[in-house]
């Protein structure tokens, strides 16, 4: 409930004003936030799960991440999140017909250092995106990708390493 309320202050603040203040508030529910980081309003972070963002790191306006409690969701230092991203760590198993969404599960998400995700890109449970990525516009993430890669594509796809 703390966290709905914080996030419901945050979202009134100007979007890419008072960091400092914005910071404050994170910390105070629980996330883990390292030095510099810049959190913009219009987000949403929901759930009352682990998530951990590197030093340096940017999240744009519209960042919407879901948090649950039985993973983590990292974020590494040095990254660029675009608008509109959203990291969704849970899913569910197929069930009958009768109710094909089964059992729900989590898996954790984890964003290496220096990556850069582009606008309205969907990150999906226990994809991890290697240090130095670029996740192209658009792009759904619904599995691991290597250090160094552009990828895109619905599923995303290595489209091309990078130096």
């Amino acid at each position: 409930m703390f966290r709905h309320l914080i996030n419901t202050l945050l979202f009134v603040l100007p979007p890419s004003r008072l960091f400092g203040l914005r910071h404050f508030l994170l910390t105070l529910v629980g996330v883990t936030l390292g030095k510099n980081v810049k959190y913009c309003g219009r987000a949403w972070i929901y759930g009352r799960g682990q998530l951990i963002i590197g030093d340096d790191t940017w999240l744009s306006p519209a960042t919407n991440i879901y948090t649950h409690t039985d993973v983590t969701i990292r974020i590494g230092v040095r990254c660029d999140i675009g608008p509109g991203v959203e990291l969704i760590p849970g899913s569910h198993v197929v069930g009958t017909s009768s109710r094909r969404s089964g059992t729900g599960t989590a898996k954790p998400i984890t964003i290496g250092d220096g990556c850069w995700i582009g606008a309205h890109s969907l990150i999906l449970g226990g994809v991890i995106i290697g240090d130095g990525c670029i996740v192209a516009a658009g792009a759904v993430v619904t599995k691991s990708m290597p250090p160094n890669s552009l990828v895109a594509g619905v599923p995303a796809k290595v489209k091309q390493a990078l130096d």
